[in-house]
């Protein structure tokens, strides 16, 4: 904290004394004998203010004090200002924050609080964003997000971005259980809130019923994003008996089954069809996720014909087919 220097102000010899002006009730006797001896030793030894470059009014004092320390005793021209304003061209008793903040240098300011992190900008605008693998830290944060948006606006619709592949990696590798998609996907069918669900970049395996399980008509996929349906896979056993790595696999069949209950009625297609694609991974343009059922609108105005033009994966199949027919 800064500490103001205050320097007791003389009185003329020749100002006549008065009830009202008199030394005595302006000043304390210890007041008057500092006076006195500052007076008598002169400016070789008034003492110098404390200097502090962030506070102006010492910075002035300072300035003052080694230029013409005289200035310091000479008393204020008019007899109501406080000590030492004389020495300011526009005095001002307070500076606003707004000064205070643009006199400190740069680097030198103190934020108010921390800048928020960008889940929390995210939530702000009821946007909840799974931009990774269904892991249970990823599971812990998106379904804590819908209770507090429900909580905290229960009619107001909640819009959940996609890009995951789901309970594996890029590469296929499992890293974590199926229970991790079906825990989100319970939470959103037990909100009363609408949920808008948006595929960008790619939704695998669980991502997949998550983008379906949005609220029907609000399912959205960007042009260029891929719908993934793929069987759930088994992680690494190591060296586990055998009974353990049945017991394993038959969970994961019971998995697989569930999950293609929940597709069929997300989709609007029957049990064996979507167990048919389910064998292998197929995947699904924008165009091709509409029509089985994952999503209901292509984001983008415009690039529906755009993506109408482009061959389907079926005919593409065939023109190979064919072109390594005619090869042969």
């Amino acid at each position: 904290m800064a500490t103001c220097f205050r320097v007791p102000i003389s009185i003329p010899t020749s100002m006549p004394a008065s009830p009202s002006h008199s030394p005595s009730s302006r000043f304390p006797p210890t007041r008057l004998r500092t006076l006195r001896t500052l007076n008598a030793f002169g400016k070789s030894k008034i003492p110098m203010p404390p200097f502090n470059p962030n506070d102006p009014f010492l910075s002035k004092l300072a300035s003052v004090a080694a230029s013409s320390p005289e200035t310091l005793l000479n008393p204020s021209s008019n007899p109501d200002n406080l000590p030492l304003l004389d020495i300011f061209d526009s005095p001002q008793l307070m500076a606003s924050p707004a000064h205070l903040e643009r006199s400190a240098k740069y680097g030198q300011r103190r934020r108010r609080r921390p800048p928020p992190d960008l889940p929390s900008v995210l939530l702000d605008g009821r946007i909840v964003y799974i931009g990774m693998p269904l892991v249970p830290a990823v599971t812990e944060l998106v379904i804590a997000q819908l209770m507090y948006l429900q909580w905290k606006q229960p009619k107001e619709p909640i819009y959940v971005y996609i890009n995951s592949t789901g309970t594996t990696r890029a590469d296929g590798e499992t890293v974590a259980m199926e229970s991790e998609g079906f825990a989100i996907y319970d939470s959103m069918m037990q909100m009363k809130t609408e949920i808008n669900t948006l595929a960008l970049g790619v939704a695998v395996g669980q991502a997949c019923l998550l983008l379906a399980a949005g609220t029907p008509g609000k399912r959205y996929m960007m042009p260029h994003a891929k719908a993934v349906i793929q069987q759930p896979r088994v992680p690494p056993i190591g060296l586990r008996p055998a009974t353990d790595v049945l017991i394993h696999a038959k969970e994961v069949i019971v998995n697989r089954d569930t999950l293609v209950k929940l597709l069929a009625r997300h989709t609007g297609n029957s049990v064996e069809r979507v167990a048919k694609v389910m064998r292998r991974p197929y995947y699904m343009d924008p165009l091709v996720a509409k029509e089985f059922g994952v999503i209901d609108k292509i984001l983008w105005r415009g690039q529906e014909k755009i993506m109408s033009d482009v061959s389907s994966h079926a005919e593409l199949e065939k023109g190979a087919i064919d072109a390594i027919i005619e090869n042969r």
